[in-house]
């Protein structure tokens, strides 16, 4: 079993934070790494070192990976947690690691390839018995597209295999769209990925997207820790995460779970990740994307299984085999996140750097708040807007619905605008009362007559 002494956490904000509470609960010693710009960024106080590694710009920093290796080799870590966002996702890095004898708290650079490829990861749990979405391979050209999508039925959507946060993805419902949508989405994606390479999927109307947390060591054993319901999101980015789904029944549960760790297991996975479904209005799941780190909504999973999941990924990285069997784990009770934004929710969700004048955080019980902000801390802008994650937990929905309402009630950051009344009003929503948000909701309706 390895001995890490020292991780280095190549990420900023909440997320280095968290995995700092992590690495000092098992005694591990911490480095942070910073742009200038986060120079007083909670991570780099609380952090036993730190080290600059660049101007605010990500390409230039938390992007910068010899920049990250010469920390690891100045601070004498010998162990990176990733985090989620920046490099989480990037094989190159992972391999970097692996070649400067760093343990890259994460699976192996050959696994992160595999399912970064969204393309080679549908075949990959195909093959595996995972339920997939009717679609194509990658496709060569636009002629390919249009046969393609008469094959697989309209409507389609068009996706990049290296894709990700909604770029290069364009939904078609015609032949004319395909023709007009195809170098389009590929001009996104070279862009964006610097990969032109798209596929094409069935478009379902009105699903609800379910990812299932699974951990696994590296001696075969996989597990999955329940669901999280995703449902609200803006432009496919996530805004509001609850755990169980209020959908999901035992059954299903067990169904979407068996079919997470056949695919896990297919690829040798070993650590944190998550498998991600869509569900259809009929009951049918199907495979979207595996993500190969930890998620920013890992905490409603911690809140309703009583699981410390980023120990638990270091301690897998360590060498360790999982402590705990699928019949040990138990969800109970029910859990809410909203991921509190600086953006002008009523504006077009504008992004508000700026200073945070007053700021206080609510409390009681079954509250938790990950977030890197004080008061007068200034937000840059070089990044994204998360700024706080609130996540409550209670004993049914309903409970749980009710007690983050309160808390974000209590919840007091002046300044600048947040998403802390956005969440609000979706709270008291008749269709998030009744666990009816799916996807598409928020394309429906008008944030202001919330």
């Amino acid at each position: 079993m390895l001995n890490i002494k020292k991780i280095l956490i190549a990420n900023r904000g909440e997320i280095a934070l968290r995995v700092i509470r992590a690495c000092k609960d098992l005694g591990i010693q911490t480095v942070a790494v910073h742009s200038q710009a986060d120079e007083d960024s909670l991570h780099t106080l609380f952090a036993d070192e730190d080290v600059c590694i660049g101007p605010a710009p990500a390409k230039e920093s938390y992007l910068n990976i010899p920049r990250i290796i010469a920390a690891c080799e100045i601070s004498g870590a010998d162990a990176i947690h990733p985090g989620y966002g920046f490099l989480s996702e990037n094989a190159t890095f992972a391999d970097i690691c692996e070649n400067n004898n760093i343990t890259f708290i994460g699976p192996k650079s050959d696994v992160i390839t595999r399912m970064g490829d969204k393309a080679n990861a549908r075949a990959t749990m195909k093959e595996a018995g995972v339920p997939i979405i009717p679609g194509t391979d990658i496709l060569k050209d636009v002629d390919e597209a249009v046969k393609g999508a008469s094959r697989v039925g309209y409507p389609v959507i068009l996706k990049a295999t290296a894709g990700g946060g909604g770029k290069g993805m364009r939904i078609c419902r015609n032949e004319n769209e395909v023709k007009t949508n195809f170098p389009l989405a590929q001009n996104e994606a070279s862009v964006s990925f610097n990969n032109p390479n798209l596929y094409m999927e069935k478009y379902i109307e009105n699903p609800r997207h379910i990812e299932v947390q699974i951990m696994a060591d590296n001696y075969g054993h996989v597990l999955y820790l329940g669901e999280r319901d995703c449902s609200l999101q803006r432009r496919h980015q996530k805004l509001l995460e609850e755990s169980p789904s209020p959908v999901v029944t035992a059954s299903l549960r067990k169904k979407m779970g068996d079919a997470a760790v056949r695919g896990a297991k297919s690829v040798n996975y070993a650590g944190a990740g998550t498998i991600e479904f869509l569900l259809d209005e009929d009951g049918s799941f199907y495979f979207m994307e595996m993500n190969t780190r930890v998620q920013v909504e890992h905490p409603v999973t911690e809140m309703v299984t009583g699981i410390d999941i980023v120990k638990m990924q270091i301690l897998v990285a360590m060498g360790e085999k999982l402590s705990i069997k699928q019949h040990d784990i138990e969800m109970k009770g029910h859990a809410i996140e909203c991921r509190i934004n600086a953006e002008d929710w009523e504006n077009g969700f504008v992004p508000t750097p700026g200073k945070i004048e007053r700021l206080h955080f609510p409390g009681g019980f079954g509250v938790r708040v990950d977030s890197h902000i004080y008061t007068d801390y200034k937000i840059p802008s070089n990044y994204d807007s998360l700024i706080a994650k609130i996540i409550v937990w209670g004993e049914n929905r309903s409970e749980a619905i009710q007690r983050m309402y309160r808390v974000l009630d209590e919840t007091m950051i002046l300044g600048v605008p947040t998403t802390v009344g956005f969440h609000q009003k979706i709270l008291m929503h008749p269709t998030m009362k009744e666990g009816k948000i799916t996807t598409k909701f928020l394309e429906n309706v008008d944030v202001k007559d919330l």
